[in-house]
């Protein structure tokens, strides 16, 4: 896949107009960046940041010179500082009076945006470059791959929001079973408990075989002593019958 194409626009000082102070200020912030363009196989923040460093003294003498604003706010996104460079190079396009100028902030807007992933303000910057300067091979590619870049998050996106509902499904699915079978064993052991309980409700209402009431002990002594009465009083009768006739053969 080919690599995003970012332009860094540096513009010379050629002016003679300019302090000599001031040239030699941008002169030693254009070497900087040159330096920090060699290697292509790593970032050299360093020198990045000692062209920051040169430009801003040469903005101390001459703060609002479009071209080294436009240098300055390369030089920090060269570093990877997007979002302070999109911020610099939002105030240039506004600013910014000829054609070309407004052109090459907006584009490069574009690539400090796309920097931070926020895709839709760099497609609209890239936009607003091609308004511009519609024939740009680099700003068309940019804004093709910043298309490509949000259609992936859209459908990234779309994948987590169903990943995250099926497994929102699969939980809720998952207490409802559990709930299913803690109120199923809570049922079987009511049912339990209640068996216990008629079980034990029985076995207090049956009537006890080896055991008799108060009552009824009192009623059978009752009884035997009545018998007892009785029996006595038989026995009595015949002693007395038998008395009497012992008498009777005595006399004769």
């Amino acid at each position: 896949m080919r690599k995003i194409l970012f332009i860094a626009i540096v513009i010379w000082f050629s002016l003679p107009a300019f302090s000599q102070k001031e040239r030699k200020f941008v002169r030693r912030g254009n070497n900087y960046f040159e330096e920090g363009l060699k290697d292509t196989a790593k970032l050299d923040t360093i020198s990045f940041g000692k062209a920051e460093v040169a430009y801003r003294k040469a903005l101390q003498i001459k703060p609002q010179d479009f071209h080294w604003n436009f240098n300055l706010a390369d030089a920090i996104y060269k570093q990877k500082k997007a979002e302070e460079a999109a911020s610099e190079f939002e105030k240039l396009a506004d600013k910014a009076e000829k054609p070309l100028e407004k052109y090459a902030a907006y584009h490069n807007l574009g690539n400090s945006l796309l920097q931070q992933k926020k895709f839709d303000p760099s497609i609209e910057a890239y936009k607003k470059a091609l308004r511009i300067n519609p024939n740009d091979p680099e700003t068309k590619y940019n804004l093709a791959y910043a298309m490509k870049m949000k259609k992936e998050e859209e459908k990234q996106k779309q994948k987590q929001n169903k990943d995250n509902k099926d497994k929102n499904k699969d939980k809720n699915n998952k207490d409802k079973n559990q709930d299913k079978d803690q109120n199923k064993d809570q049922n079987k052991d009511q049912n339990k408990d209640n068996q216990n309980q008629d079980q034990k409700q029985n076995q207090q209402n049956k009537p006890q075989q080896n055991k008799i009431s108060r009552q009824n002990a009192e009623q059978m002594l009752q009884a035997l002593e009545n018998d007892e009465k009785q029996t006595q009083e038989k026995v009595k009768k015949v002693q007395a019958l038998q008395a009497q006739k012992s008498t009777v053969e005595k006399n004769w």
